[in-house]
């Protein structure tokens, strides 16, 4: 299973859209008790559910991981995780994936400027409160001493999507290979 994380506006997403179009890695569908931005389909890009909800599935024992993240709830579902999906987490995922020592799972830290990260985010139309809310929150959670260990760091600021899913792709079979978990 691939693991991204970054800071809002990374590329996390737009990199799992580009794994799956070009190499059939799904994009794991995690649960949000967050409101949908403008574009997002229930069961594509998250299930948006209610807090009250979220917290049902928390006391179902649903998830795998969970978080709150910039005020709302996160959580992998325990049906998402599988090795032929990518899932974006945040740090205290991917913290979550790391402990339990899986060799299949490879992960990805996506790095981009703040100024790039703030343009992306006018771009897709995010609220100006917002975007300034998440620059702010990002610069805590995404502090170098905040980051647990993942297998590679990716520099999204000047390569296309498509040139990102590549490289990881490249990175995610070439670890699988290393660890002996696929063979060619």
């Amino acid at each position: 299973m691939i693991i991204l994380t970054g800071a809002s506006a990374s590329g996390k997403t737009e990199v799992a859209h580009s794994l799956a179009r070009h190499y059939g890695i799904i994009k794991a569908v995690t649960t949000t008790s967050r409101l949908p931005r403008t574009g997002e389909v229930n069961g594509v890009d998250y299930y948006f559910v209610t807090e009250s909800k979220f917290k049902e599935l928390l006391q179902e024992n649903s998830f795998v991981e969970h978080t709150l993240y910039n005020g709302n709830f996160y959580g992998t579902g325990k049906s998402e995780v599988n090795d032929s999906k990518c899932l974006v987490v945040d740090p205290k995922g991917l913290a979550s994936f790391i402990s339990f020592n899986d060799p299949s799972v490879v992960s990805f830290l996506l790095i981009a400027q703040e100024s790039t990260r703030e343009e992306r985010m006018k771009l897709r139309g995010d609220n100006p409160l917002d975007i300034q809310k998440r620059i702010a929150t990002d610069r805590i959670d995404f502090d170098a001493d905040k980051i647990p260990y993942s297998d590679f760091k990716i520099v999204t600021d000047s390569r296309s999507i498509d040139e990102i899913a590549e490289d990881i792709f490249e990175k995610y079979q070439a670890t699988l290979r290393r660890r002996g978990l696929i063979h060619n």
